[in-house]
């Protein structure tokens, strides 16, 4: 799979639309690491779901009540959560925010597939 440029400039880089008030869009990847900008509008919902990645996500807007495994807690700017392989996770926007997610290895899921 091709990589994506070394240098992102947002303007430029697609959004997918997630549904339910979620967008994302692929700030960049190499096979071993992605990094993910995720727009949620107030009081959507990032399922609780698990997945074989390790994550760390950084609140760049808004406020998020997270759920990690068995931990609740709300966060806001400059916060962030990680989580491990298969824990299940997943956060409530308590109003319009951001969230830029970091993965590894690269979510093959989230590219595009001819």
């Amino acid at each position: 799979m091709p990589m994506l440029q070394p240098i992102a400039r947002t303007a430029d880089l697609p959004w997918e639309v997630v549904g339910g008030g979620v967008r994302r869009q692929i700030l960049g990847h190499l096979a071993d690491l992605m990094m993910v900008r995720v727009d949620f509008d107030a009081d959507a919902v990032g399922v609780v779901h698990s997945h074989p990645h390790r994550q760390a996500s950084y609140v760049a807007a808004g406020r998020f009540r997270v759920t990690v495994g068995e931990t609740v807690s709300e966060l806001g700017v400059g916060d962030c959560f990680i989580t491990v392989a298969n824990v299940s996770h997943g956060v409530v926007a308590l109003e319009a925010g951001t969230l830029v997610d970091v993965f590894t290895p690269r979510r093959d899921d989230f590219l595009p597939h001819p």
